[in-house]
């Protein structure tokens, strides 16, 4: 009879333990977290991909940083794909062969394709492109087979938080836009960004984050609640800024490309965001630097941009736990 009285107990003090879970408001339950990277631009074309082609990989030197994330996310600069012919009203076409995946799988968990060269050989190669993730499991998010695709939210779901991260493109040639029956990427027109913001909160996201190459304003995107916004498409890095507690990173710049002089356009950010259901814990860079060719190497002395939840001002770190 004790025994039996024991057993009931127990199974009625877990009942309890799981019902006050369930009840307990967000702010109780803080210790959901996520540690999401972004890397800026990586085309696997030119030097990086006759690296590849030689049984190289240019992400080996950033294999263990990107290991230790829970989620990890790129620009994918270039289509990847056999098919297609080269725009011929662009100075720089781009497209990766297929065996390139191989040093993206397992490295990067999904790419943007919301950039100024995922069209560059058309849509038959853009189309190549997705199926060729989708094949190998990799993410893909600012475009797709149709508008509404391309809009789509990719959605990281880890430990009850839910995230939303949305890409677009605002560089020349608005010809790479998706519509309503073709395929292709997400422009960023203002009021749809926003809409796709909200779009995405009443979805249940608990946190929105834009994935932009641009040349737009970020204020307007982290008024509408967006948990951070995160640039790309200068090829150098730019200015970051604290807005209503929100970080802005303009320009990660490259990560790995070749074909650069400049010792600007051959620096680039590794963006590392500590997240809760209430929005950025922390954040932080690691500096990359491209040889020629084009394979990133981390500098961990480098003192780079970071900041903590609270803070006003953006703050300079050296990297010490990446």
């Amino acid at each position: 009879m004790s025994g039996r009285i024991s057993l009931g107990a127990a199974l009625a003090g877990q009942f309890f333990l799981l019902l006050l879970a369930l009840l307990l408001p967000d702010e109780a339950r803080a210790d959901r977290s996520l540690t999401l990277l972004f890397a800026g631009d990586v085309m696997l074309d030119d030097g990086p991909g006759r690296l590849i082609a030689r049984g190289g990989d240019p992400l080996a030197p950033f294999a263990a940083i990107l290991a230790r994330a829970d989620y990890r996310i790129a620009n994918l600069e270039t289509p990847i794909a056999e098919s297609g012919r080269a725009h011929p009203n662009k100075i720089f076409t781009f497209r990766s062969r297929p065996e390139v995946l191989r040093v993206l799988q397992g490295r990067f968990d999904a790419v943007s394709l919301a950039n100024n060269h995922s069209g560059d050989y058309g849509q038959s190669a853009f189309l190549e492109t997705i199926a060729l993730l989708d094949a190998q499991g990799v993410g893909h998010f600012g475009g797709g087979r149709d508008l509404a695709e391309a809009h789509a939210p990719l959605w990281i779901v880890r430990d009850g938080l839910k995230i939303a991260v949305l890409g677009y493109n605002e560089y020349k040639p608005r010809s790479f836009e998706a519509g309503a029956g073709w395929p292709g990427i997400a422009w960023s027109e203002d009021s749809q960004v926003l809409a796709d913001i909200r779009a995405a909160r009443a979805d249940g996201a608990d946190l929105v984050i834009p994935f932009m190459h641009w040349g737009w304003e970020g204020m307007p995107l982290a008024d509408a609640r967006a948990a951070a916004v995160v640039g790309g498409h200068p090829h150098v890095t730019q200015d970051v800024e604290i807005h209503r507690g929100r970080p802005i990173i303009y320009s990660l710049g490259n990560f790995v490309f070749d074909g650069f002089e400049r010792r600007e356009e051959k620096t680039g950010w590794l963006l590392r965001l500590r997240l809760d259901a209430e929005g950025v814990v922390a954040w932080d860079t690691l500096e990359a630097r491209m040889d020629a060719d084009g394979t990133p190497h981390p500098v961990l002395g480098a003192r780079t941009p970071c900041g903590r939840r609270g803070g006003r001002e953006v703050r300079a770190c050296t990297a010490s736990d990446w």
